[in-house]
């Protein structure tokens, strides 16, 4: 498994936001609901990292209810990869 980095995955994200001419902001703690960041932004990005690892990430809707800030997602992200 190709595992990605906290710093790729942000990179990824960065990319998912500016396809929707938004700005992925430098401080992690910002809050998803302030760029604008959804649910279907999430899928893409998780697709994104499922394309670059080649392998599925398998997570569930109460993991996902904790995120809720750029952090959380990079956090979730990376914790995945260790499942």
């Amino acid at each position: 498994m190709n595992e990605l980095s906290r710093a790729q995955i942000r990179d990824l994200m960065a990319q998912v936001l500016k396809n929707q001419d938004k700005e992925l902001p430098a401080d992690d703690a910002t809050q998803l609901r302030e760029i604008g960041f959804r649910s279907l932004d999430f899928s893409e990005l998780a697709l994104r990292v499922e394309d670059e690892t080649g392998e599925e990430l398998n997570f569930d809707a109460p993991g996902l209810r904790r995120i809720a800030t750029v952090g959380d997602v990079l956090d979730f992200l990376v914790e995945l990869q260790h499942q």
